[in-house]
């Protein structure tokens, strides 16, 4: 795939359980890997990567994605693997004396923490089992199902698309309605909260005009991965099509300079996250 194609640590503590005998969600992971990490106290709803790359696909009054999108599946999966890096629970194994390629090394579980997303948990508990680990792309491959090994199928994460819809559902986002398509009815999301859907496209173009997504040293990494995963998951026209003729030419050619970037020399970056740019040169080969 053209780069360029598209664009138009479990504490050991006695374990705490609910009244029901399940481990509680500890975010304690999350705070200290991932810097953007809000456990609720915002007054802003908190959306996942996946939400976020889904809700740009979304038709807002359709409710549902575009049926000519076969890259959302794929880029959706990508979205949990850098979740799961950015909320410190997965990581890549040692590049070694040989410097191994991001593409050939493999997916180590740091923490099988509960995340408290069903989706990132499933994912997590796959890795964790899985003997020896496999790769990012491989990850890709087995979570979406894509994958010619019959032995590898119990991996794919099913139903992805409507189980985020109604995560999305459940924070007031989206709504349920059925809709008739002459020979079957399908389960549509309408948009319900149109602050949050503008509030996100909003993100994502100032993450793009912002000079500093340039210098991804520095650059928020949610920011970084939200952009390259709509990409991937092409979505991205989605939330430019309204800027300005100008802006959009910026856009366009900010995200192309980042596709062009070595991500193999990015990973190498201090505090950087590796298995953020193994995803993206998953994506991108």
């Amino acid at each position: 795939m053209n780069r360029s194609e598209g664009l138009v640590q479990r504490r050991n503590v006695l374990k705490d359980n609910n009244s029901d005998g399940t481990p509680k969600e500890n975010h304690d992971d999350d705070k200290k890997n991932d810097k953007n990490y809000d456990d609720g106290d915002s007054k802003e709803t908190r959306l996942t990567l996946m939400e976020e790359v889904l809700l740009l696909g979304l038709k807002d009054k359709e409710g549902y994605t575009s049926f000519w999108n076969d890259c959302i599946s794929s880029g959706l999966r990508g979205c949990i693997l850098i979740e799961l890096g950015l909320r410190g629970r997965v990581e890549l194994e040692r590049a070694g004396m040989r410097r191994k390629g991001l593409l050939s090394r493999k997916v180590i579980v740091k923490s099988d923490s509960p995340t408290g997303d069903v989706l990132l948990d499933e994912a997590l508990k796959h890795m964790k089992e899985t003997d020896p680990p496999e790769t990012v792309q491989s990850w890709i491959e087995y979570l979406s199902g894509e994958t010619w090994n019959p032995m590898k199928l119990k991996y794919q994460l099913k139903n992805v698309r409507e189980r985020l819809a109604k995560n999305l559902v459940e924070k007031g986002v989206l709504t349920t309605e059925k809709q008739n398509f002459l020979l079957f009815d399908m389960t549509t999301h309408p948009l319900t909260d149109n602050v949050i859907k503008c509030r996100l496209v909003k993100k994502v173009q100032e993450a793009a005009l912002r000079r500093s997504i340039s210098d991804v040293a520095h650059a928020d990494k949610r920011s970084l991965a939200l952009l390259m995963l709509a990409h991937s998951a092409d979505v991205l026209e989605n939330a430019f099509a309204p800027l300005s003729d100008e802006d959009y030419e910026l856009a366009t050619r900010r995200v192309r300079a980042l596709l062009d970037l070595d991500f193999e020399a990015e990973a190498m970056r201090p505090d950087a996250c590796e298995i953020m740019w193994a995803v993206f040169a998953a994506f991108t080969k």
